[in-house]
């Protein structure tokens, strides 16, 4: 599954795939494939990305376009 949103949160705050990669303790060719979908993301990874760009999972997995976690405005 690809998730066009992990690619668009990182251009957007400006990171590189080598910085995600570190942040997730792993290899930028891992996060690569991560990005264009070539392998599946993890919970654990969702999670960290959730959390490194303050933003709910479900807008990472794009279920919804409100990207705030819940209870927040």
């Amino acid at each position: 599954m690809y998730f066009r949103r992990i690619r668009e949160l990182r251009e957007d705050r400006d990171l590189t795939q080598a910085a995600v990669a570190a942040y997730l303790n792993m290899h930028r060719s891992v996060y690569r494939r991560y990005e264009s979908g070539v392998r599946e993301i993890p919970v654990w990874a969702v999670l960290a990305l959730a959390e490194l760009y303050r933003v709910s999972t479900d807008y990472l997995l794009g279920r919804t376009d409100r990207p705030s976690p819940p209870g927040k405005k």
